[in-house]
C-alpha cells in the first residue's frame, strides 16, 4: 500500500506554486486598483476643436472632455478588461432604449444592398418579433414626416465587431443623453447583416467600409440641416470612423498624408476619442 505524501511536502509545493500568480496579481491590482482606482488619459490634437458654451464663452474640446469625464474607480475584483467584458455576459443589465428602423438602399454603385439605420424614440408598445427587442420599423408614412428645423444635437453611433444597436454597452451610453433634460437625438448605423438586418450584398462590412455611414450623414444634413451632428464609435466602429476622418483629411492638399499615415495614433484606434462628423 502506497504511503501518503508528507503534509509539509504538500503546503511547500503548493506555496512555490501559487506565489508567482499572486504575485502576479497583486503587482497587476497594486496599489491603487486593489482599490478600485484606476487612471483615465486623454489623447488629443495641439490644435484643439474650441466649443462655445451656453453662457458664451469658449472651451477646448480636450479641455470639455476632461471636465465633465468622472473619475474612474472600478470594482476591485475587476481589475482589467477582460474580466469587466465577461461580467456584462454574465450579469443582467435592462436599458430600455426604443429604436424606429429605416432600411436604405445603397446608393454607392460598387457596393450595392441595403443597410439599417436604427433612430432612438420615446417608449412605445409593441416591437416586431424578428429585430432586436424594443425594435420596429418606421411606416412610410412615418419615414415621410421625419423631418425637422430644430438644433438639437445629435449622435451617430456606431457599434462593434457582429453587435448592433441592441448592445448594452451602446445602449448605457444613450441613455444619458436622450433624455428629455438632455435632449440629444441618436440613431445606430448597424453594419449590414447585424442587428436582424437581412443580408442582401455580397459584400458585408470591414473597418473601410465607410459607404453606409457616409450615405447616412448626407441623409441627416438634408433632413435635419440645422442639427449639429456628432459620432461615437466602438471597437471596429471606432475604426470606421477614424477611416472616415482620415479620407477627409487625406483630401486637404496641404497636409502630408506620408507623414500622417505614419502618425502611432492609427494603430490606437479604439482608442479613439468620439469625433465631429459634421463636416461630412
Amino acid at each position: 500500500m502506497a504511503s501518503l505524501p508528507d503534509p509539509s511536502r504538500v503546503i511547500a509545493a503548493l506555496v512555490v506554486t501559487l506565489l508567482p500568480t499572486t504575485a502576479l496579481l497583486l503587482y497587476n491590482m497594486w496599489p491603487t486598483r486593489i482599490f478600485g482606482y484606476a487612471e483615465t488619459t486623454f489623447s488629443y490634437s495641439t490644435e484643439g476643436v474650441l466649443l462655445r458654451k451656453k453662457n458664451g464663452s469658449s472651451i477646448s474640446l480636450h479641455a470639455f472632455c476632461e471636465s465633465i469625464i468622472p473619475p474612474c474607480r472600478l470594482n476591485p475584483l475587476l481589475f482589467n478588461g477582460h474580466l469587466q467584458t465577461i461580467w456584462t455576459a454574465v450579469k443582467s443589465f435592462d436599458v430600455p432604449i426604443y429604436y424606429k428602423r429605416i432600411i436604405f438602399d445603397a446608393e454607392e454603385t460598387e457596393y450595392t444592398g441595403t443597410f439599417a439605420v436604427d433612430f432612438v424614440t420615446r417608449p412605445y408598445d409593441g416591437a416586431d418579433p424578428s429585430l432586436p427587442p424594443r425594435t420596429s420599423c418606421y411606416t412610410e408614412q412615418e419615414i415621410s414626416d421625419l423631418a425637422s428645423q430644430d438644433s438639437k444635437p445629435m449622435l451617430v453611433v456606431l457599434h462593434g465587431l457582429s453587435g448592433g444597436s441592441f448592445e448594452v454597452y451602446l445602449r448605457h451610453c444613450l441613455a444619458p443623453l436622450v433624455t428629455p433634460n438632455e435632449g440629444w437625438e441618436a440613431c445606430v448605423v448597424n453594419s449590414r447583416g447585424c442587428a436582424g438586418s437581412q443580408i442582401t450584398s455580397s459584400v458585408l462590412y470591414n473597418a473601410r467600409a465607410t459607404w453606409d455611414i457616409r450615405q447616412t450623414v448626407k441623409w441627416l444634413k438634408q433632413r435635419f440641416p440645422n442639427r449639429p451632428l456628432y459620432g461615437l464609435g466602438f471597437s471596429l466602429g471606432a475604426n470606421i470612423l477614424v477611416n472616415i476622418h482620415m479620407q477627409q483629411i487625406l483630401k486637404n492638399p496641404r497636409i502630408n498624408a506620408e507623414q500622417v499615415m505614419q502618425s502611432r495614433y492609427l494603430n490606437e484606434f479604439d482608442r479613439a476619442p468620439p469625433g465631429d462628423v459634421s463636416a461630412l
